[in-house]
């Protein structure tokens, strides 16, 4: 390997940065385009707007279709989307996929789509030498609601920054499922931790559509690869503004610790799609945590907006810098085992 070469996951912020820099202008009917910490893409049709959004699925191989849907109906919510079509890219290793195998993995992309109300419209899939395990790629379309189009640039300082749920859902639950035979849990414990992709789940499109239902939400971004602090940084960095966060409010799923300890994964830096990072008027944060508890989703304040450019955690009153992570700390699982 080159001693040059980029780790797993995500391009760097500051290199991203720079290739953003070199694209030309982006016509007047792209409401939303490219740029870092953003969600999708909103384009203007004549009246309409949509909203368009394409991720992969790489980590997860059982139960990837759900992943996919998921993941990409996520993104359409936090814009303030309505997640509609779906076109998917499978690609499936050669040598491992049967007509089970795959007839399966169509199964349950039909059940995920059914289930979110979103029409899978279209893609492409084909057995492919060079992976040893699924790898899928959805193209979702979504309409914009009632609220209009929401975007991490909207926060501000002075903003209440709310989590809903717990961290990190994603990476315990993939964990649980990938390496099961590695984990020292009972059955309980192992069955309870591998079904936290269904509930409390990783969707996150009730969460989004609740807060604003219940306050004025200036941003939404959910921390997907990276974790928590990834994501917390990027809509930072969208915003121009900085944050003060505090360590002991952030609310952690119990059974992670357990789990991510064998890993030896900070679970600050590991997947956590499931959570929603929301930015609101400080007057609107307690009815929108509110209206999530009424719901049956746990929520927590866990900051502020400020006018700084820094980034702060705060560790029991210590103020120190938000952690930064160059890969995704799940990777470290898929690199030893």
């Amino acid at each position: 390997m080159a001693d040059d070469s980029l780790p797993i996951g995500k391009l760097p912020i500051d290199l991203l940065r720079r290739f953003l820099k070199e694209l030309p202008a982006t016509t007047p009917d792209v409401i939303v385009g490219p740029g870092i910490g953003l969600d999708a893409s909103v384009i203007r049709f004549g009246e309409t707007h949509l909203v368009f959004k394409t991720d992969p699925i790489t980590f997860a191989s059982d139960d990837i279709a759900w992943y996919l849907v998921t993941i990409n109906a996520n993104d359409i919510a936090c814009m303030g989307g309505i997640p509609k079509y779906l076109l998917v890219t499978f690609l499936l290793p050669q040598g491992s996929t049967t007509q089970d195998t795959a007839h399966a993995v169509f199964s349950r992309l039909t059940e995920a789509c059914t289930a979110k109300g979103i029409t899978l419209v279209g893609g492409h899939t084909e057995i492919t030498h060079g992976i040893e395990r699924p790898i899928a790629i959805g193209f979702m379309i979504g309409t914009i609601g009632q609220h209009g189009i929401i975007i991490p640039s909207g926060a501000k300082p002075g903003d209440t920054i709310l989590l809903s749920k717990g961290i990190p859902i994603e990476a315990t639950a993939l964990l649980a499922r990938e390496f099961a035979h590695k984990l020292c849990l009972d059955e309980t414990t192992l069955i309870m931790a591998q079904n936290l992709i269904y509930e409390p789940g990783i969707s996150i499109a009730d969460d989004a559509r609740i807060a604003q239902d219940a306050g004025h939400v200036t941003a939404m971004h959910d921390p997907t690869e990276g974790g928590l602090a990834t994501g917390l940084s990027e809509l930072a960095y969208a915003s121009g503004c900085g944050m003060e966060v505090y360590l002991e409010r952030i609310p952690f799923i119990e059974v992670s610790e357990k789990i991510l300890k064998s890993f030896s994964i900070d679970p600050l830096g590991a997947l956590a799609s499931g959570s929603l990072i929301v930015c609101c008027e400080p007057s609107d944060a307690d009815a929108i945590l509110e209206a999530w508890a009424q719901a049956g989703i746990g929520g927590a304040h866990v900051g502020q907006m400020t006018s700084s450019p820094d980034i702060i955690l705060y560790r029991k009153g210590t103020r120190t810098p938000m952690p930064v992570f160059k890969a995704d700390e799940i990777t470290k699982a898929f690199s030893t085992f």
